[in-house]
């Protein structure tokens, strides 16, 4: 009984290096809060809007994608960052607000 204890222990383990952590930045007050931050590959970013009325996005220009559709408050975005390198971002309908996801290696 106890090997097998060990076994499904040894799962939990394994299972929870495998996945990456989430790491949430907030929208509030025009501002990405932290507007920087540093992560591992595979983790998960995700944007909250915790504004009381106003609409943000998060677009990564750099990449040449399409303006993303507007966070209305209580929603959330996640992106998951499989590649290393620096990738900023901002909000389209306020490019004052920017921001900064720093991947590095596990």
């Amino acid at each position: 009984m106890s090997k097998i204890l060990i076994f499904v222990f040894l799962l939990l383990i394994m299972n929870i290096n495998v996945y990456g952590k989430e790491v949430v930045i907030e929208i509030y007050k025009k501002k990405f809060t932290p507007a920087q931050i540093t992560i591992a590959a595979g983790d998960t970013v995700i944007w909250k809007n915790i504004e009381k009325r106003q609409y943000h996005n998060v677009w990564f220009k750099q990449l040449f994608i399409e303006e993303p559709d507007y966070l209305f408050p209580d929603e959330s975005y996640p992106l998951v960052f499989n590649e290393l390198g620096e990738f900023t971002y901002e909000c389209g309908p306020h490019p004052k607000m920017k921001g900064l996801v720093i991947v590095q290696k596990k």
